[in-house]
């Protein structure tokens, strides 16, 4: 069986969604739920998991006895915001230490900000932490984090929320290439047909959350994403033929023809 190794644990997923954006509790789950994924993010200070007691919780909706919670820093501009968010995950999920940083430039691109990444994830690791940790398409980036310690690298296809694409697959071929942790694209799909090219390049998994969460039908969005990662992991692990430019080849061989 095909399976997603991260920090010694194995999946049998390769899609990882996010939990926010969605109407309400009830339509995460059934969105999780239709997309197969093992892995869901929380962003620890947009939504309850505990901190306030007196509203709705998604440790309701999404036991962690079912699913790896990945807590995320998301709204982090700073390194030290973004370790002190994680240590508050770390508490509130009784010792839980695999997360996912990301410490964002802008509030306007929300492209990250690799010098204070680097910070975090140099002190995170140091501290216990399992980090994963969304980056640019810098290669050399990426594989300074793999150095520091990080479980998983996951450079962005297009900036968070943009619904773009991937627009530079060659440098992702070069990170996919170049590093031996877990490659995950993370921030910018917008549909299935991104979630395959993603897994067609040779990225380990792929996480999403506004593609499906703001799609007309989220839960349908859901079931078509499981099943785009599922292709394009298949596609990648058949080997494509080759591309031939300016030359045709026929389905059927010419040798041997009737009448030749």
């Amino acid at each position: 069986m095909d399976t997603l190794t991260i920090a010694g644990t194995t999946y049998s997923s390769r899609l990882l969604v996010g939990t926010g954006k969605y109407r309400d509790f009830d339509e995460t789950r059934r969105a999780i739920d239709a997309s197969g994924a093992q892995i869901v993010t929380v962003a620890i200070r947009r939504t309850n998991i505990g901190q306030d007691p007196s509203q709705p919780s998604l440790l309701d909706a999404l036991p962690p006895s079912q699913f790896t919670y990945l807590p995320n820093t998301a709204g982090c501009y700073t390194a030290d915001d973004a370790i002190r968010t994680l240590r508050l995950a770390r508490e509130l999920l009784d010792g839980h230490d695999l997360v996912k940083l990301e410490v964002l430039g802008d509030p306007q691109s929300l492209y990250p900000n690799v010098v204070e990444t680097l910070k975090a994830a140099d002190i995170l690791v140091k501290d216990g932490f399992k980090v994963m940790v969304y980056t640019s398409d810098d290669p050399i980036v990426a594989k300074r984090l793999e150095e520091i310690g990080c479980v998983a690298v996951m450079p962005l296809a297009s900036l968070i929320g943009s619904g773009m694409g991937i627009l530079n697959p060659w440098n992702l071929q070069i990170i996919i290439d170049r590093l031996s942790v877990p490659v995950i694209v993370d921030a910018g799909v917008g549909t299935a047909s991104d979630a395959a090219i993603a897994m067609e390049l040779g990225c380990d998994a792929v996480l999403m959350n506004t593609a499906i969460a703001q799609a007309k039908d989220p839960v349908l969005m859901a079931s078509a994403m499981k099943k785009a990662v599922e292709a394009g992991r298949e596609a990648y692990l058949a080997g494509r033929m080759p591309k031939k430019v300016y030359q045709a080849s026929p389905s059927s061989p010419t040798g041997g023809m009737i009448g030749s």
